[in-house]
């Protein structure tokens, strides 16, 4: 017992003590990772906005008017016209493939419905028309059918990435 009335207080300075350290040191933990987190925030989130900027311009130069406006060439064939429309939509998102590690995985399953749509409605308007025919035929026919739908994938991506950069703000 007369060994007891040492020990006792010492143990119960010695688990104090610990347990002061302990959360003294994650709270240290805390705020260390808290200043990198703030750090790396100021370097990615410029990066970020940068590949919100790219993917919508991707998103409004394929938009079928834009899009076909930069292809479209005088005595094109609706072959030629659907074989350039297919490539240059392919080319305008195969070059900014690298732009979803920055954003949502949800904003990239909108973007990339977009593109899937847009190369739908290229394929399926180009099988309507004769490949031989002038080029307008075609050009007409995806910008009307364009123009009848509601909400197109292309819009709804570009309202989806607006959404994630306003949450920047």
């Amino acid at each position: 017992m007369e060994i007891l009335t040492p020990i006792l207080p010492a143990v119960l300075v010695l688990i104090t003590a610990y347990f002061l350290l302990d959360k003294l040191l994650k709270n240290d933990e805390k705020r260390r990772i808290y200043e990198i987190r703030k750090s790396n925030a100021s370097t990615i989130t410029p990066i970020r906005l940068r590949a919100y900027e790219r993917l919508m311009l991707v998103l409004e130069r394929t938009t079928p008017a834009t899009l076909i406006v930069s292809v479209a060439k005088p005595g094109m064939t609706n072959m030629e016209l659907h074989t350039q429309l297919l490539a240059s939509i392919r080319q305008e998102f195969s070059h900014n493939l690298s732009q979803q590690i920055y954003i949502s995985d949800e904003a990239w399953t909108y973007v990339r419905s977009a593109q899937e749509s847009l190369l739908r409605l290229v394929n399926s308007s180009a099988s309507k028309c004769n490949p031989n025919e002038s080029a307008s035929a075609l050009a007409e026919l995806i910008i009307q059918l364009y123009g009848n739908s509601e909400e197109t994938p292309t819009e709804m991506a570009i309202a989806k990435l607006k959404a994630e950069v306003r949450q920047y703000f």
